[in-house]
């Protein structure tokens, strides 16, 4: 149907006909341009601006807007320059639908690799390594890698943030949030998704547990509930060492020198991106030599992919077994202050710890750049025997040596 000119007056006026589905309305001052009113199939009344237009002897339509969202003076304005482009020979309903479907076809692990690449000239390496983690890692959105990204949404979302909620704490799933909402409002900003899904999803508050120190009993506990496998392996390891869980995870017998007693964790695999020499007390390197070996496979730990992976499942199992809430990063917190109480000096914990912080912070760093390798080597053998007197349950104070 044939409109003199539509506008805010016309278009307020127009309704859908008795007994009709669908009605387009027809502007005859700009030819093409139209009003679309129909009825959807919940039964409501749909209202929309359009163009119709031919490219060659094909004839194709456009929908500029819903009218809901856009008012008939930016649909017509739209329409116009829309018009100009396709005098130029443009055809923008092709272009629509050759960009929708570029966007159906971008998965989320292909634009996570795209985003990742884009942010290794800008991000530290350590936060590159914990954004790499949380989009590719099989822990964290494994259903969503092999999805289209418009297809990803809030439901979701939520769904797999309330599981790591349960499953690994309030502070993984806040900051696993925090860094898909990242991921997808720079994805939104190329074009790759038309909506951002994290938005408006549960904030996870972190509560109190930062500061957790396991006591002895606890140490005791989790020790002696660790089983012969990777993970029984690695917490004993942590333990023993305070490194990080993922350097323990991830070591590698590359890095490993059994005749030494050593371990060199790249910078590459640090925190502070310092490469981190360590000797092991025998407590820890029989731990190493019991393996496993795996032919042809340079880590330690784990079946595949970048070392050991599986821990919150197996944390689940260890703290069933110690009948108390804690996290891995507890035991780093727990080395450091119990070793402290044994009498080692900070500034040498500090450095067993690979902290970047402390006396090796700012200026003091740069006219200290002393390793402690020998007062290290001291300290964890120290430390050492006190586990070994824990776990014998015969906890007693120590008073370490001097490095010679």
């Amino acid at each position: 149907m044939a409109i003199a000119k539509l506008d805010r007056k016309t278009v307020a006026a127009l309704a859908l006909p008795a007994g009709k589905t669908g009605e387009l309305y027809w502007d005859q001052t700009l030819k093409g341009f139209g009003f679309l009113i129909r009825l959807d199939a919940g039964g409501t009344i749909r209202r929309s601006f359009i163009i119709q237009y031919r490219v060659g002897k094909q004839q194709r339509k456009l929908k500029l807007g819903d009218a809901a969202k856009i008012n008939v003076d930016q649909a017509r304005k739209k329409a116009e320059q829309l018009f100009a482009q396709i005098t130029l020979g443009n055809d923008p309903a092709a272009e629509k639908d050759a960009a929708r479907t570029a966007a159906a076809a971008m998965t989320f692990s292909a634009a996570a690799e795209r985003y990742l690449k884009l942010k290794a000239e800008k991000l530290r390496p350590s936060s590159l390594r914990m954004a790499t983690l949380y989009l590719t890692s099989a822990h964290y959105f494994p259903t969503f890698h092999k999805k289209p990204l418009n297809s990803i949404t809030r439901s979701d979302v939520s769904r797999r943030l309330d599981t790591l909620y349960v499953d690994s704490g309030p502070e993984s799933a806040s900051r696993a949030q925090a860094h898909l909402l990242a991921f997808f409002a720079w994805c939104m900003t190329r074009g790759h998704c038309e909506q951002n899904p994290v938005i408006n999803t549960e904030t996870y508050k972190q509560g109190p547990g930062r500061d957790r120190v396991l006591n002895d009993d606890e140490l005791r506990n989790v020790w002696n509930a660790c089983q012969d496998d990777d993970f029984g392996k690695i917490v004993r390891l942590l333990i023993l060492t305070g490194c990080r869980r993922q350097e323990i995870g991830g070591l590698r017998w590359s890095e490993i020198d059994l005749d030494a007693g050593t371990i060199t964790l790249p910078k590459d695999r640090t925190k502070n991106g310092r490469e981190h020499m360590l000797t092991l007390p025998k407590m820890a390197m029989a731990i190493i030599r019991s393996g496993p070996h795996r032919v042809g496979r340079d880590h330690l730990f784990g079946e595949r992919g970048d070392g050991f992976g599986s821990w919150q499942y197996a944390k689940r199992l260890l703290k069933d077994g110690i009948g108390k809430e804690w996290r891995l990063h507890d035991l780093r917190r727990s080395v450091a202050t119990h070793m402290a109480e044994i009498g080692i000096e900070p500034h040498i914990i500090e450095a067993a710890l690979n902290h970047a912080s402390g006396h090796k912070a700012g200026v003091a760093g740069i006219y200290n750049p002393a390793s402690y390798a020998k007062q290290m080597k001291v300290a964890l053998a120290v430390w050492a025997d006190h586990v070994a007197s824990i776990v014998g349950g015969d906890a007693r104070k120590i008073v370490p040596l001097r490095a010679s």
